[in-house]
């Protein structure tokens, strides 16, 4: 089995997580439409854990972001993840207490 090292397939986006969901970033993958990305660099460059929400829309990120028991995937301070969803998906995420910044990388690999 190869492992392939991950490559950007577009742009990054990023959002300030805080204790109310922001706005949802869109991370779309230029890759062609045959092999959408699928996989994405996830980026806490904050002190805060960011409970990720991630979603089809808008509306769907921010309510996911809402707890664990909603879909939200905990990313701990300073932590960097390769982590597997739909293309095209939607980001959003919060805190407890202050703020984080994330970034959002579609790709391939890990």
């Amino acid at each position: 089995m190869e492992v392939n090292a991950f490559s950007p397939t577009g742009l990054t986006v990023s959002f300030t997580a805080a204790t109310t969901a922001p706005t949802s970033a869109q991370a779309v993958s230029s890759a062609p439409t045959t092999r959408p990305a699928r996989q994405y660099r996830v980026m806490n460059s904050g002190a805060q854990m960011v409970l990720l929400g991630v979603g089809a829309s808008d509306a769907a990120a921010k309510t996911a972001a809402a707890s664990i028991a909603a879909g939200a995937v905990p990313i701990l301070p300073g932590a960097t993840e390769i982590l597997g969803f739909p293309a095209g998906s939607y980001f959003s995420g919060v805190t407890s207490t202050s703020t984080s910044v994330m970034y959002i990388t579609p790709g391939e690999g890990i």
